[in-house]
């Protein structure tokens, strides 16, 4: 008797509950009708484009073809998931995939910080915005024009980088046909393209910082590096972490275009990633395999979202801010 009695007890406090937050949800809805009617564009878009074609990843568990239909289609369940682990391409894939990511996370994200503390502590104006759209323009060019100046640039017979090069005495190298040099000009040369415009962010962090402090600081005796270092960095390390922990979510989505548009059959050992490689089995191939396609790109998605709940929780229990 006293187990129903706690239970109904629980139930009565749980409706309760819920009656109070619809109550309250009825009454904000009466009165800040605006608001609710301006979240409303986001959640449709969200619906229609992100969790409607949710709806296309039931081809991954079978073996789908175009005329049956999605449901017409046999059940196969994880098949083409051991097909994918099993394959020999496996191994080379998921290694070509994490180097490149983490290759990109560890160089890339220092620089925007750096860059932001360095332009803070400009006081030439002019200086300040010459600086600030040099290293913004590259961000505003298309993927297809910027490898094709990478690629001019790295030209072994007319390139600017061969052309200096020869000028100091060094041999030739043909950077795009040696496979170890690969991630190397492709994390390097994307920095180049979006360091300026990340550092808007922390641009904007370090706009927030209580000038009070650094006023503390220069009357301690406290230089600029100082400052950077005890003031500006744990002034924008919450916005830091949030940046970090969103980067982790997309570790095995590199950059389909790029990467396919620096392919060439000498670097095709380092170049190959899932998202190339899931192109060029679901589209590109003379014996299309959605199905296939589909598997490795849910698996690849489930990886991501593990990521993202494992360092979000990470960065939770070390005392930072944290996503949710």
């Amino acid at each position: 008797m006293e187990v129903s009695a706690s239970k109904s007890h629980t139930l009565s406090v749980t409706v309760g509950k819920k009656e109070n937050y619809l109550s309250r949800l009825k009454k904000n809805a009466s009165s800040h009708w605006q608001l609710y009617l301006l979240m409303l564009l986001p959640i449709i878009y969200l619906l229609i484009f992100k969790y409607v074609p949710m709806y296309g990843a039931l081809i991954a568990f079978k073996n789908y073809i175009p005329t049956k239909g999605v449901w017409g289609s046999e059940w196969v369940g994880l098949k083409h998931f051991d097909r994918f682990f099993h394959s020999y391409e496996f191994v080379r894939i998921m290694k070509n995939t994490i180097v490149l990511s983490l290759y990109s996370l560890l160089a890339g994200f220092p620089f925007p910080i750096i860059l932001a503390l360095s332009l803070n502590y400009v006081n030439a104006r002019f200086f300040k915005k010459t600086v600030q759209m040099i290293t913004y323009a590259p961000h505003f060019i298309s993927v297809v024009v910027m490898v094709g100046i990478i690629l001019q640039m790295m030209d072994p017979r007319v390139g600017l980088v061969q052309t200096i090069m020869k000028y100091f005495g060094l041999p030739a190298i043909n950077f795009m046909g040696i496979p170890e040099w690969f991630s190397h000009v492709f994390v390097w040369s994307g920095i180049w393209q979006n360091v300026g415009f990340s550092c808007i962010i922390y641009l904007a962090a370090l706009a927030a910082v209580d000038p009070s402090l650094h006023e503390a600081a220069v009357v301690d005796g406290a230089n600029k590096v100082q400052r950077m270092w005890h003031v500006d960095l744990p002034g924008i390390m919450p916005v830091a972490v949030i940046l970090l922990i969103m980067n982790t979510g997309h570790v095995l989505d590199i950059g389909f275009e790029k990467v396919l548009l620096m392919q060439n059959p000498l670097n095709m050992s380092s170049s190959e990633v899932i998202d190339t490689f899931v192109y060029k089995v679901g589209l590109a191939s003379t014996a299309i395999n959605y199905s296939y396609s589909s598997a490795i790109g849910l698996f690849k998605s489930v990886i991501n979202l593990l990521l993202l709940v494992l360092v979000n929780r990470l960065a939770r229990k070390l005392g930072q801010t944290s996503l949710w």
